[in-house]
């Protein structure tokens, strides 16, 4: 968990070419980013579905390392195409790939029942996703 006094993480995206940007962090963390068919970049879209897989995976972290062991293995797919009319991702998937060959059946769904309810509820990208959200630009001029 984070302090609640320590100050916040700034992040900004600088343009570097056209269409291309490098998203920063305060904290030294980069990611570049550009069009579609841009080699090694990723689009906004795929940092929003990136972003839903990491929170899912790290919002189930606790309960698998507490039953699987702290060297557990997991993929999270995410995938969802664009609706190019209104600009929007109408759904979103995700697949949680995880080895749980040496649980028995009633532990597994156990499990996974567990899994869910912890990425459901502390998940934060997941539910700014489901519930929406509100976004206000500003732009300043810079003199």
């Amino acid at each position: 968990m984070s302090d609640q006094n320590s100050t916040p993480t700034e992040l900004w995206v600088e343009r570097t070419g056209t269409r291309r940007y490098t998203g920063r962090s305060s904290r030294g963390a980069e990611v570049l980013i550009g069009s579609d068919g841009v080699e090694g970049v990723f689009t906004p879209g795929e940092l929003l579905k990136i972003a839903l897989a990491a929170c899912s995976g790290m919002s189930s972290d606790f309960p698998l390392s507490r039953r699987l062991g702290d060297d557990y293995d997991a993929t999270i797919k995410v995938s969802g195409a664009a609706d190019r009319d209104n600009e929007v991702y109408p759904h979103l998937e995700e697949e949680m790939i995880l080895d749980l060959s040496e649980l028995d059946a009633d532990a597994q769904q156990r499990l996974l029942a567990l899994v869910e309810r912890s990425v459901d509820k502390v998940c934060t990208v997941g539910r700014t996703l489901k519930a929406g959200t509100k976004v206000t630009l500003t732009i300043t001029a810079d003199s």
